[in-house]
């Protein structure tokens, strides 16, 4: 029954999120493919691959203002291989307004019977998030985020209570000479339970846990074929903890 609710919640998801791009005929379409090459996973302020460097491929498809993609991460830790695989339905409004539902993918390689295709909630590695964002213009340079946790692998659920996580991201887009750069800080409200074993997904208590800056410069190689170099620096005030984060992307 658990995996029927799971299927049936994602395809009526999907049929919704689609009804528009049904409704026009014959949106401009596009597949795309790409891979981030990072010195390190570091995601909203928490290290989430280890103290080795990431591999992040992208596989997309866009049909008008819809776009449905896989993004992952792989790397290693300790002899460990750490991946993650999500998929995602997004929708943008006029190149400002982008709604999202992303299945976040976290295997626990110590966990024996953690598979791709278990979808009972207190034992599956899927994480469904549903977000909301506004992503700015050139005259409103700012940018906000809200994401919140609705079924799955999410810390705050023990004792048969659940509470599901949330995070806001705040931004401001900018350009300074040859570069673009975002300026964003990140918090969670959540406070969880005192009956709860676990702290939240984002940690013990409310704060925040990711703010700084990341800059993407285009470093010309030939006069036809140019790479994006990212740099970002994080602070994770609630964990008290920082990174340096370079990368490439192709």
């Amino acid at each position: 029954m658990k995996k029927l609710n799971y299927a049936l919640a994602v395809a009526g998801a999907t049929i919704i999120m689609m009804m528009p791009v049904i409704a026009f005929a014959q949106p401009e379409t596009s597949l795309n493919t790409g891979v981030d090459l990072m010195s390190r996973f570091v995601w909203r302020g928490m290290n989430s691959g280890g103290s080795s460097p990431s591999i992040q491929p992208t596989l997309e498809y866009s049909a008008g203002s819809f776009t449905l993609g896989s993004w992952g991460a792989f790397s290693m830790s300790d002899g460990v291989m750490i991946q993650e695989v999500d998929l995602y339905l997004n929708y943008t409004f006029k190149d400002m307004v982008s709604l999202t539902i992303t299945d976040y993918f976290l295997p626990d390689e110590t966990i024996s019977n953690n598979n791709y295709f278990e979808f009972d909630e207190d034992k599956t590695s899927h994480l469904l998030e549903v977000s909301a964002s506004f992503d700015g213009t050139e005259k409103i340079p700012f940018t906000l985020m809200a994401a919140v946790n609705f079924w799955g692998a999410d810390a705050l659920k023990a004792n048969g209570k659940k509470q599901f996580s949330t995070y806001f991201e705040l931004g401001y887009n900018g350009n300074f000479k040859e570069s673009e750069y975002n300026l964003f800080l990140g918090f969670t409200p959540d406070n969880p339970d005192k009956d709860l074993e676990e702290y939240g997904f984002y940690g013990p208590h409310a704060g925040v846990m990711n703010i700084g800056i990341t800059v993407v410069k285009e470093i010309k190689i030939t006069d036809h074929f140019s790479l994006p170099f990212i740099s970002s620096f994080i602070l994770n005030p609630m964990e008290e903890n920082v990174f340096l984060v370079v990368g490439i992307s192709f």
